[in-house]
């Protein structure tokens, strides 16, 4: 069997994770037992649910061990196989970790996929994946959509903001994205579709709140909100009657003590509600959903942007892109 690096968890994070947080090791691959298979990782997704899984507190998934590889959505190709149904040189995807190698179990989380249906098979970490899954159902299903609404995206030149953004305008909504700084903003409007976009940066809740009205002069309907903190106080201040807050992620939140909703007061002042969504729910649907998600890409309605770094030695300074906003597009690592 081969040695396979891996990126572990050796201590918790407090606050932001730091680099002597996690170490990368060589060890000796365990051979395969009776219904397993050995995966090539080629790709791993990065995405900021991983930060939650670091800590020791509840999560919806119990959290990684110290001394265990950090866990993130793979892409790979099967090397060896004592397994039915999963042949050498087949392509699959699952739920495993940072790591040249992992062992997926028939009857497990790791399932084939067809690199011959997609553009790229990182389509399968993006657009077809989880990202995609989380704004189709979330956008579609939670936020409840309807022609002419006006729909804020926090975090909108993210992975699944920027998709929302343009489901939104697939289904006749006015959108209006929240990102940081200029070129960001440039690109919502520009390369995604949105109506108008919003510079978070060097801006106190009130100036938000205000440049939002400026934005939504109609009010909001619908918030999907990945950010949470200053960003969501400032939307629940510019929400119409009965408006829907799908609560996505909290982003702002993950490296500090949470902050909490000051303004949650306004889902009482204007009938409106907030539920949370997770995209775990929707796992047997996710074949109606890629269907529906590739038609538009098809049609040229969708626009997904990859940015891939490579190398697992790099590993955390392509994760904590994801804090400082240094990513363009769904952050992917190039394992392979």
């Amino acid at each position: 069997m081969p040695q396979n690096r891996r990126f572990l968890l050796q201590r918790r994070p407090d606050g932001t994770p730091v680099e002597a947080d996690f170490e990368l090791v060589t060890e000796d691959t365990p051979a395969l037992a009776e219904g397993e298979f050995l995966i090539r990782n080629h790709y791993a997704s990065l995405d900021p649910a991983m930060r939650g899984w670091m800590d020791e507190s509840g999560n919806y998934i119990p959290p990684i061990p110290l001394g265990a590889p950090v866990r993130a959505s793979t892409i790979g190709v099967v090397e060896e196989s004592r397994a039915e149904g999963f042949e050498p040189g087949q392509w699959v995807m699952g739920l495993n970790a940072l790591e040249d190698y992992s062992i997926g179990v028939a009857g497990g989380f790791t399932q084939p996929i067809d690199p011959a249906l997609v553009p790229s098979v990182t389509n399968y970490l993006s657009i077809f994946g989880a990202v995609g899954m989380t704004a189709y159902f979330g956008f579609l299903e939670v936020c409840e959509p309807k022609p002419g609404e006006t729909v804020l995206v926090s975090g909108a030149a993210g992975a699944v903001g920027s998709l929302v953004g343009q489901l939104a305008k697939i289904h006749g909504c006015r959108a209006v994205g929240i990102a940081g700084g200029p070129a960001k903003c440039a690109r919502l409007t520009e390369k995604y579709g949105f109506d108008a976009a919003i510079d978070y940066r060097g801006k106190d809740e009130a100036a938000l709140t205000a440049a939002i009205a400026e934005a939504c002069p109609d009010g909001v309907d619908v918030i999907f909100e990945n950010v949470g903190g200053i960003i969501l106080d400032a939307g629940l201040m510019n929400l119409n009657l009965y408006a829907r807050v799908g609560l996505c992620g909290l982003i702002s939140e993950y490296n500090t003590a949470p902050r909490g909703i000051r303004n949650l007061w306004q889902l009482i002042v204007k009938r409106a509600h907030i539920r949370g969504l997770l995209v775990a729910d929707y796992v047997e649907r996710f074949g109606e959903g890629a269907a529906k998600m590739g038609e538009w890409a098809a049609a040229g309605k969708l626009t997904i942007d990859e940015h891939i770094d490579e190398g697992l030695e790099n590993a955390f300074d392509s994760f904590m892109r994801l804090f400082a906003g240094t990513n363009d597009g769904k952050m992917i690592l190039k394992i392979a």
